[in-house]
């Protein structure tokens, strides 16, 4: 970590004041920077490689691109945020960012919106009834179930066979009315959808006995904000079983199916999981597709203490 003279001359520069205050409000690509700021890569680049030096930001890699974020500590955050609402392009860099924001959401809802009573028509990367199976197995007989991201509930169906009541949550509202008519149609009556976020779903706290992700965590704009609220819903001792792809490279499922992040390693997950207080981790490969680009599926469970 940077002293406090040194991390005082580094935040004395515009520049880097804007692109840190930017990382430590949201982890950002050099791409997304630039868009914000309006500045070159190169530029954007030189002034992250000095504040990574400094340890006041560090980088995740995904798929092409280095993803940076924050690292400064609270006090030191304090005085740089501080020092920022002096610099004019503050608001302006504020709003940038909310737009940016606003744009990685609508992508993702209007992929979903779009894709409203086509599941099981299209392929959808890492959707494999052999994982499915894989996570129904490790589970039982469940009073209430929250199926977070759940598309048209396929799963959250499949689930409430054998539950008391189930919650599907979607971002999308399309998506939503589209499945609670197809449970409607099919007679499930023990199935509600609610429109929401995964990171915020409209479910209340320790109400829950089993929560679901499958296939919806890569979408997260924070997948670990996802888990934490998962861990708020389940009742002690309820479980999470989550469903996803593994760590990949095939950079066109940004664009191809409004990824957000291209998989996660089981070690990256299970700290995830364990961040937010969960026990008794497991993760395995659940499965392998054959056919380009080899997507695998992570097949993850813990337990709430």
């Amino acid at each position: 970590m940077a002293s406090t003279l040194k991390f005082l001359k580094l935040i004395a520069d515009a520049t880097r004041l804007r692109i840190l205050m930017l990382v430590s409000a949201e982890p950002l690509s050099v791409a997304e920077l630039q868009e914000i700021l309006g500045m070159g890569q190169s530029r954007i680049s030189t002034q992250l490689s000095q504040l990574k030096a400094a340890g006041l930001v560090d980088d995740e890699r995904s798929g092409k691109h280095n993803i940076y974020r924050g690292t400064t500590h609270d006090g030191l955050l304090t005085v740089a945020k501080m020092a920022a609402e002096e610099l004019p392009e503050r608001a302006r860099d504020d709003a940038g960012l909310r737009h940016l924001l606003r744009k990685r959401r609508d992508t993702a809802r209007a992929y979903f919106d779009e894709l409203a009573g086509r599941f099981g028509k299209d392929y959808v990367p890492g959707r494999s009834w052999k994982a499915l199976a894989e996570a129904l197995i490790q589970v039982h007989r469940f009073c209430v179930v929250a199926d977070l991201g759940a598309g048209e509930g396929t799963l959250a169906q499949l689930m409430a066979r054998n539950a008391e009541s189930v919650i599907a949550v979607d971002l999308s509202p399309k998506m939503a009315e589209y499945g609670q008519s197809l449970a409607r149609r099919n007679g499930i009556t023990n199935l509600e959808y609610r429109v929401g976020d995964i990171e915020d779903p409209p479910i209340k706290a320790r109400s829950v006995d089993l929560a679901l992700f499958s296939q919806a965590l890569h979408h997260a704009e924070h997948p670990q904000r996802a888990i934490d609220a998962a861990f708020r819903m389940l009742k002690p001792g309820g479980h999470l079983v989550v469903l996803d792809l593994m760590q990949h490279q095939f950079e066109e499922a940004r664009e191809l199916y409004a990824d957000r992040w291209l998989g996660f390693s089981e070690s990256g997950l299970a700290g995830m999981l364990e961040s937010a207080g969960f026990t008794g981790i497991s993760t395995i490969v659940a499965d392998k597709e054959e056919r380009p680009p080899h997507f695998q599926t992570l097949l993850a469970t813990a337990a709430r203490p």
